[in-house]
């Protein structure tokens, strides 16, 4: 079989680590691969260092967040080139089927994959909040006759009208074993906050909470990994507003790191503090993984992964005050931390591998090329 890989971005994110995850597994099956993303990414580098050829695609830029009249304008004028440029491209490399990895270029590609008959996969990973945003990829989905893989039952409500439920699969991600190395130092407690640095993921919170911390747990650390990934003028300015609310605090920026376990192996909390989160977070299976406790804002699919002391620890409201009083409740409590890192790397061994990830992936696309199209017309 013949897979082109369609991405939004050439940047490394959660989604496109979760698109490399899948490549083993489908050269172990004798599949052919082959990508096309715009720009220059770091995610081009991984995948030729993977075997995958990889071609270029053009893509308008759009703003982060919600999209502007000149952006919809933009998109629409780039669409129908996009479309030719992804038919030329699956005619040339015989593509059996296009596996799209996000909604950017979902209609370009349902576009190109309805003219020429192929089927489509596409792998959602974030919740499409915004009404346009939505129809426009429901009505792609319905042209193209799509395969959807949702990352969490949150991603997957928005697309149910739109989708026949047989050919709508929640399949959470999975992670690698993770084997944790925190040395016994006799220092304090690390906390950390590992992802882009924007807004919507809560560092500002994170830093204030870290505030209040401070005063009763004077040996604690504080770790944020991560940056503005996508060159975003906003999270630039968001950055500077948080370290300058970190001056003075025990907080050390880190930066972005490719070798998240190394970041996890070094904490004995991960907090993830977001507010709007889109989907399910990756660090955190994989803290479940590395057997690292997490303490959670409820916000997107995070209940889907943290079970109220159980998995991890859920903090409402989604308030610096709230994680404050949460993480000195728990950082005075070793021993519950512990059980529940425990029961949290039990659950990652039974719901959350990498193994399971690319079995459920790879039985998708077997039934989109076994099954005949039942999607509705528009």
């Amino acid at each position: 079989m013949n897979i082109l890989f369609l991405d939004q971005f050439s940047d490394l994110g959660g989604a496109q680590q979760c698109l490399l995850d899948l490549v083993p597994s489908m050269q172990a099956s004798e599949w052919s691969l082959t990508c096309a993303v715009p720009g220059n990414g770091a995610l081009i580098e991984k995948l030729r260092g993977l075997g995958v050829p990889v071609h270029s695609l053009h893509i308008a830029p759009l703003a982060s967040g919600h999209k502007t009249t000149l952006d919809f304008l933009r998109f629409g004028l780039d669409a129908p080139r996009l479309a030719n440029d992804i038919s030329r491209l699956a005619a040339e490399i015989r593509a059996d089927l296009l596996y799209v990895n996000g909604p950017r270029i979902l209609p370009a590609a349902a576009w190109a994959a309805r003219k020429s008959g192929r089927p489509l996969v596409f792998h959602c990973h974030n919740h499409l909040s915004e009404t346009s945003v939505r129809k426009l990829a429901g009505y792609s989905l319905q042209l193209a006759a799509a395969r959807v893989i949702a990352c969490c039952r949150h991603v997957a409500r928005p697309l149910w009208p739109f989708i026949d439920p047989g050919r709508l699969h929640v399949i959470y991600n999975g992670v690698a074993e993770m084997v944790s190395t925190r040395p016994i130092d006799g220092s304090g407690p690390r906390v950390g906050l590992i992802g882009r640095i924007a807004p919507e993921k809560g560092q500002v919170e994170f830093v204030l909470a870290a505030q209040r911390l401070v005063a009763k747990h004077p040996q604690c650390r504080f770790v944020i990994c991560g940056a503005p990934l996508f060159s975003n003028i906003e999270a630039e300015r968001y950055f500077e507003r948080v370290q300058e609310i970190a001056a003075g605090l025990p907080v050390e920026f880190c930066g972005w790191q490719e070798d998240v376990n190394a970041v996890l192996a070094r904490l004995d909390v991960l907090v993830v503090p977001s507010l709007r989160e889109p989907g399910a977070p990756r660090v955190i299976l994989e803290a479940f993984a590395t057997r690292v406790p997490v303490v959670a804002f409820v916000s997107g699919g995070i209940p889907e992964l943290v079970i109220q002391n159980r998995t991890g620890f859920l903090v409402e409201p989604p308030e610096p005050e709230t994680l404050a009083a949460r993480l000195d409740a728990l950082l005075s409590a070793p021993g519950q931390l512990r059980a529940v890192a425990d029961h949290a790397y039990e659950a990652w061994k039974e719901k959350f591998t990498l193994d399971r990830y690319q079995r459920d992936v790879l039985a998708v696309i077997g039934l989109t090329q076994t099954l005949p199209a039942t999607g509705r017309s528009i």
